[in-house]
C-alpha cells in the first residue's frame, strides 16, 4: 500500500499554544456524546486530514486529544469534534454550547491515507465512538465516489441508542452508494438490524483481497479481531490501517506518555498500518 498522506509535524513552541475557536453548533449524539462544530475566532489553523487529531483545551480545566470527525476548508473553515463525556475536561467540552470559546491546537499525527485507496475497494469497520475518526473517510469517499470501488461500512454499538451520527447513517444506507451494516450487542424491541460483534458481518463479507483497503477504529481488541479476520481472508496486514489512540498528552511526541513500543503515537500515529501494530498489540499489557 502506498505511503500515507501526512502533514509536517509542528515542532516549535508555538505548537503548544492553543488557538481560540468558538462553538458554532452543537448536536447531542447519544446519552454521553456530542458533536461540536468550531469556527476560528481569528486566523484558522491548517485544515486537518482524515484521521488526524487536535488537542482541545477547556479553559481553566485542562486539555485532551480529540480526533477530528469533520472539517470544512476555505473562507468558512470549521473543525468538528465528537466528544464522549468521560472526565472533567471531556465533560466541559461535551457540554460547551454555541458561543462558548475553547482552545485547540494541531492538527497532529498521521492520517488514514485515503487518497492511496483510490481505485480500490474499501472496508470501514467502526466500534462505538470509533465511528467519529472514520466519518471524514466516509465523507471523503462520498465526495468523490467514482474514485473508489465497492465501499462497505460496518458499525457496531452497544445498543440502537448508542450509535453516533444516526441521521447520517440512515442517509448513507438509503443512498445505496455504500453498503452499510449496523450491529448491536443488546437488541431492543423494534431493532431490525444485525446482532453481535462487528466481526460477524465482516466474516460473511466477500472481498477482493488484493484490491481492498481496510480502515479500523474502535477498542483495540475489536481492531485486532477484525484485522485477524481480514488477514484470514487474504488481505495483507499493510493494507489494513488502524487508529491507536493511547494516552496522548502533548500532541507532538515531546512528553513520551503516548509511547507504544517503538512508536510515539502523537508523532508516528495515531493511524498506522497493521503490519506495524500487530506485533505491538500481541504483547500483553504493552
Amino acid at each position: 500500500m502506498a505511503t500515507t498522506d501526512t502533514t509536517a509535524l509542528p515542532t516549535s513552541p508555538r505548537a503548544m499554544s492553543p488557538v481560540p475557536y468558538r462553538v458554532r453548533r452543537r448536536v447531542s449524539e447519544n446519552r454521553d456524546s456530542s458533536t461540536v462544530e468550531l469556527e476560528p475566532v481569528g486566523r484558522p489553523l491548517p485544515a486537518p486530514l482524515p484521521g488526524q487529531f487536535m488537542m482541545m483545551y477547556a479553559f481553566g480545566i485542562g486539555e485532551i486529544a480529540i480526533s477530528v470527525s469533520g472539517f470544512t476548508t476555505g473562507t468558512d473553515a470549521t473543525i468538528t469534534h465528537t466528544i464522549r463525556s468521560v472526565g472533567a475536561v471531556s465533560r466541559a467540552l461535551h457540554d460547551a454550547q454555541p458561543g462558548a470559546v475553547v482552545g485547540i491546537r494541531g492538527p497532529f499525527g498521521t492520517d488514514w491515507g485515503l487518497r492511496a485507496a483510490a481505485g480500490r475497494d474499501v472496508v470501514i469497520v467502526a466500534g462505538g465512538v470509533g465511528l467519529a475518526p472514520l466519518r471524514p473517510v466516509i465523507l471523503g469517499i462520498l465526495a468523490d465516489r467514482d474514485a473508489y470501488g465497492t465501499v462497505t461500512l460496518i458499525a457496531g454499538a452497544r445498543s440502537r441508542d448508542d450509535f453516533l451520527f444516526g441521521d447520517e447513517l440512515r442517509r448513507w444506507a438509503d443512498s445505496c452508494t455504500i453498503d452499510v451494516h449496523l450491529t448491536v450487542d443488546v437488541p431492543v424491541q423494534g431493532w431490525s438490524g444485525e446482532i453481535g460483534f462487528v466481526t460477524e458481518p465482516l466474516r460473511r463479507l466477500p472481498l477482493r483481497a488484493q484490491n481492498t483497503t481496510a480502515f479500523l477504529c474502535g477498542p483495540e481488541v475489536m481492531m485486532h479481531n477484525c484485522a485477524t479476520e481480514l488477514i484470514r481472508k487474504g488481505l495483507p496486514a499493510s493494507a489494513i490501517r488502524v487508529s491507536l489512540e493511547r494516552n496522548m498528552q502533548c500532541g507532538i511526541g515531546w512528553c513520551g506518555h503516548c509511547q507504544l513500543g517503538p512508536l510515539l503515537l502523537c508523532r508516528d500515529g495515531p493511524v498506522v498500518g497493521y503490519d506495524a501494530a500487530q506485533p505491538l498489540l500481541a504483547v500483553k499489557e504493552l
